[in-house]
């Protein structure tokens, strides 16, 4: 009898490996660090466990010319991007992406709100399905800075806050920035800004006001490409002030303890997307599907915001993080007044405009390089 046992426990143990190693995975690609962390754990784990797949997490530094790249290749190995809502709109409008038929592919709320009309806004394309919300602001080093940056002029002023700066590698929200330091009231959502935006003064005088603070001696700009970078440039004191991503800073002062103070006065309100990749490993069979419809489901994208201070795009979720509060992993931090949209954190922003974005970021892109050349 004992033999036998032994027997089935072999057995039982190589059935388990086999189906471990012909599970499906799913692959995602996102921005790394805490923030893909908080994906894994908050609905990522969860939604493979329920499934019964595997989830494996990509790094990637964002844009489209990678997916493209595997594409004209043949060879496409990703089945679900983390995006801009610009590229969902030009990766939708080249192909790239699967539509949706929203209602149909994603789970409605909890009491049984359809899913179109229990996210915040509609969808910039049919390509995509909202995943958070979150801000460009900036952050200074409280042990480098004397006194208290409270504006988003602050954040050009050398003179009563001397030491460089980190700015985003790229125009996109730099320019916005510049214009609502340089004095221009952002306006229902930002409609002022953009309005400048659309004249070649507007653009001209947003990069001047980059480029002074990039040329001054009492100042200097780091231009950042990965959402790590800022916090670690404040920690490391290269810096003194940076632009960057909320949730990441939130983690380094909340997280990890760091001299970090963030500003949001300001701040660029801006969401963030899911797209499903056409021809993609897991499109024909469905799973690529089925893994974001959970991973977007009202629970699921509450379960991320334990773990980062980005908004869950689903009116529902927040309901349960209210609930749930002190919902932050630590047990003790509330959540719902770290998120960008939480009323004492939007007295002063715009939000990002795709269309914008997606209409002239080439030739705005263009335009800043060659600003930056002439560094």
């Amino acid at each position: 009898m004992k033999k036998l046992s032994k027997i089935l426990l072999a057995i039982s143990f190589v059935l388990s490996l086999t189906t471990s190693a012909f599970a499906t995975t799913v692959t995602a690609v996102s921005w790394g660090g805490a923030y893909t962390e908080s994906q894994k754990l908050g609905y990522g784990d969860p939604t493979a466990k329920k499934l019964g797949i595997n989830i494996a997490w990509v790094d990637y530094s964002g844009g489209l010319s990678e997916i493209k790249a595997q594409k004209e290749a043949g060879k496409i190995t990703w089945d679900i991007m983390d995006v801009f809502a610009m590229d969902t709109i030009n990766g939708c409008d080249e192909g790239l992406f699967v539509e949706f038929d929203f209602d149909k592919d994603f789970p409605p709320a909890p009491d049984g709100t359809p899913a179109s009309k229990d996210f915040f806004t509609a969808m910039p394309s049919k390509c995509a399905v909202g995943n958070i919300l979150y801000s460009w602001n900036y952050a200074y080093n409280t042990e480098n800075v004397k006194g208290t940056p409270k504006t988003i002029k602050d954040f050009f002023n050398t003179k009563k806050f001397p030491g460089k700066r980190a700015i985003y590698k790229s125009a996109l929200t730099n320019l916005e920035i510049a214009l609502a330091a340089d004095g221009i009231k952002p306006g229902k959502g930002g409609a002022k800004i953009y309005k400048a935006l659309e004249t070649e003064k507007g653009v001209e005088r947003a990069m001047n006001k980059i480029k002074k603070l990039c040329t001054d001696p009492k100042g200097g700009c780091v231009f950042w490409s990965a959402g790590a970078q800022p916090p670690e440039l404040l920690v490391s004191g290269e810096v003194v002030m940076a632009t960057g991503w909320n949730g990441r800073f939130f983690n380094a002062e909340i997280g990890e303890g760091a001299p970090i103070k963030q500003v949001w006065d300001g701040q660029g309100l801006d969401y963030e997307y899911f797209v499903q990749v056409k021809g993609g490993p897991n499109d024909a069979n469905g799973m690529a599907k089925k893994a974001l419809a959970m991973m977007t489901s009202t629970e699921m994208l509450a379960g991320s915001a334990k773990y980062i201070a980005y908004a869950p795009w689903r009116k529902s979720s927040i309901a349960i993080m209210e609930k749930g509060e002190p919902w932050y992993k630590d047990g003790k931090t509330n959540m719902v007044p770290q998120m960008p949209t939480a009323p004492a954190n939007t007295k002063n922003y715009f939000l990002v405009d795709p269309i914008f974005w997606a209409d002239n970021g080439t030739e705005l892109g263009e335009k800043w390089e060659a600003m930056k050349a002439g560094l």
